[in-house]
């Protein structure tokens, strides 16, 4: 049997075909039960976010047809995923693995909010017994991984946030002067409230907080002395807002281009700054050819973070080799040679120490 991964990510395809194959964390185990029976998969574990949707397996098929497999997820059979698939088997699996848990192979190097993305989407195919000994050990060793680069390594520090960016951008647009200006949160999310949190140390006062949930909207605009809005505000907020950033889970757009026309008369000339950080994405990208309206999505936020990465480039080098080592002591467990017997790299540890290790990662 082979362990591989195949996926897409923003580094292969852009976000408009991503986020036809994007699954919310809900549906990971229906659609990671799907994958293994019309796969033919012994083991699945299926990894979606905002940057990559990835289908972890072990087979004993030489040739599984995996472009079809990312057809079933979008539920259109006339796509082509094919020229956007990156397919990696055994070590070079393993090594994938241990770098996306990392945050290595993130748009922001050294991120860490991946590292739970991961272990969610083990847990959940864990949970829903779509994992083997292969898998389970895959995933419990990319945690433990993890956990080493941050602490044996600096990829880490003073990473460069999705958040960051969109200060940047606004203080481009602003003049670097946020102080007097009101932002929006549309959908009062983990990366929604980072941005709002980075906006707001660089001097915007005025937080305004829409979310599906009134007490989660409630509670993350008494964080930084806004108000919530509800829906019959949404309008008003609009018009009052200088930068707003959206983060939902809505499979449809929730700011429309012939709304947003609408509202410009009553802005003047104001500018409005849209940041889009959902996938599927919150705002129709036609929105970008109105006047005075600046709209950045997930992936145009990918050069910019780039060039702020790159002061941590030279720890790569150490993160690579820890993970080298480690997958290939995975490797040599999850797959002996044919009449050898391997003696254990890492400790057989009882489940009680392995739920702490994963608790903890």
């Amino acid at each position: 049997m082979k362990l591989f991964v195949a996926g897409l990510s923003y580094k292969t395809a852009p976000v408009e075909l991503r986020e036809r194959l994007a699954v919310h964390r809900s549906r990971l185990q229906c659609s990671g039960c799907r994958l293994k029976l019309r796969g033919g998969l012994d083991e699945v574990v299926l990894l979606s976010t905002c940057n990559r949707v990835e289908i972890y397996g072990v087979t004993h098929r030489q040739n599984s047809d995996l472009a079809r497999l990312f057809q079933e997820l979008a539920e259109d059979t006339g796509l082509d995923f094919a020229p956007h698939i990156y397919v990696k088997e055994g070590l070079d699996a393993a090594k994938h693995l241990f770098s996306v848990a990392s945050g290595l192979d993130s748009l922001v190097i050294g991120e860490t909010e991946i590292t739970g993305q991961v272990k969610h989407a083990y847990q959940s195919a864990q949970a829903a017994k779509l994992t083997g000994k292969r898998l389970n050990r895959a995933f419990q060793s990319a945690l433990q991984v993890a956990k080493l680069v941050r602490t044996e390594t600096g990829i880490g520090r003073g990473a460069t946030s999705v958040g960051s960016v969109a200060v940047e951008l606004a203080e481009k647009v602003f003049d670097a002067d946020l102080s007097a200006k009101t932002v929006m949160i549309i959908g009062a999310g983990k990366m929604g409230e980072a941005c709002v949190k980075h906006l707001a140390k660089r001097g915007a006062q005025s937080v305004l907080v829409s979310n599906r949930s009134p007490e989660r909207a409630e509670k993350l605009a008494a964080e930084f002395g806004g108000r919530a809005v509800g829906l019959g505000e949404s309008r008003a907020a609009l018009i009052a807002a200088d930068i707003v950033v959206t983060s939902t889970s809505s499979p449809d757009y929730v700011l429309k281009s012939v709304d947003i026309a609408e509202l410009l008369p009553e802005r003047g000339n104001r500018p409005l700054i849209l940041v889009d950080i959902a996938v599927p994405r919150d705002v129709d990208p036609a929105i970008q050819k109105l006047p005075n309206v600046f709209l950045y999505d997930i992936d145009d936020l990918e050069a910019i973070v780039r060039e702020n990465t790159k002061c941590r480039e030279h720890e790569l080098a150490r993160c690579r080799t820890i993970i080298a080592g480690r997958a290939a002591e995975l490797l040599a467990r999850i797959s002996p040679a044919p009449g050898r017997i391997l003696a254990p790299q890492f400790p057989r540890l009882p489940d009680w120490q392995w739920a702490g290790a994963l608790a903890t990662a």
